[in-house]
């Protein structure tokens, strides 16, 4: 290389230090700012009857006003969860029902950008994931959640849904009759919110409960929670 391209490379190395030192500097967000973009949490606790969360519009209730409790009640919360097809009634998506993003946790940290970066759609945001994992995934209170290896252990959060956030088209029962059974048999598609545990990572589609009611809820992993969104 000559002695030109060095001393302009350099150059080039020294006019990009006051970026990399302000990007390196940049500041958290202040409370009053994470409260404005503060739009995604886990819930602090479930409905207490397992799987039967009352339906699609008791599970948003149950979002609704834990969110209204922490300050955030202002906004439009849905929970992330998909429903089978049933009675004359389509599926539902969840990945349809929590808005467009992006979506940012209790702190203000950046959880997904969009849609697609939530759920891997493509090839290149697929790479990089989105950031939800233990060290994001706090609930309405700005606690941290139980992750396998803690006692209890809670990281199971109820979804229903397929890795891309869609609901299940086969005949099996993947979502405790969608959200209305708290029987001891049946099942519901959980996530690991911790990205550990049982073979699996995914934040939304590991695998299935033993049965819908709270202690077959509590025997694989979990309490009955879920992922709650700003649709708004």
């Amino acid at each position: 290389m000559s002695r030109h391209c060095i001393a302009a490379a350099a150059a080039a190395t020294l006019a990009l230090l006051p970026v990399l030192a302000s990007a390196q500097a940049a500041p958290p967000p202040t409370p009053a700012e994470a409260a404005k973009l503060f739009s995604f949490f886990i819930t602090s606790e479930g409905t207490g009857k397992g799987a039967d969360l009352g339906g699609l519009a008791g599970a948003d209730a149950h979002c609704q006003k834990l969110a209204t409790a922490a300050g955030a009640g202002a906004k439009s919360w849905r929970a992330y969860l998909s429903t089978q097809a049933a009675e004359g009634k389509p599926a539902v998506n969840a990945r349809d029902r929590i808005g467009n993003g992006p979506w940012y946790n209790v702190r203000g940290a950046l959880v997904a950008r969009d849609s697609a970066h939530l759920h891997g759609d493509t090839l290149e945001v697929a790479r990089t994931g989105n950031a939800l994992s233990w060290a994001t995934a706090f609930n309405e209170k700005n606690q941290p959640v139980n992750r396998a290896g803690d006692k209890p252990n809670q990281h199971d959060i109820l979804t229903g849904s397929q890795p891309d956030g869609r609901a299940y088209a086969d005949a099996a029962d993947h979502t405790c009759k969608n959200y209305t059974s708290s029987a001891a048999d049946g099942t519901v598609q959980v996530g690991h919110f911790d990205r550990t545990g049982g073979n699996s990572i995914s934040w939304n589609s590991a695998h299935p409960s033993r049965g819908c009611g709270q202690d077959n809820l509590v025997a694989t992993g979990g309490a009955g929670l879920l992922y709650c969104f700003a649709a708004n």
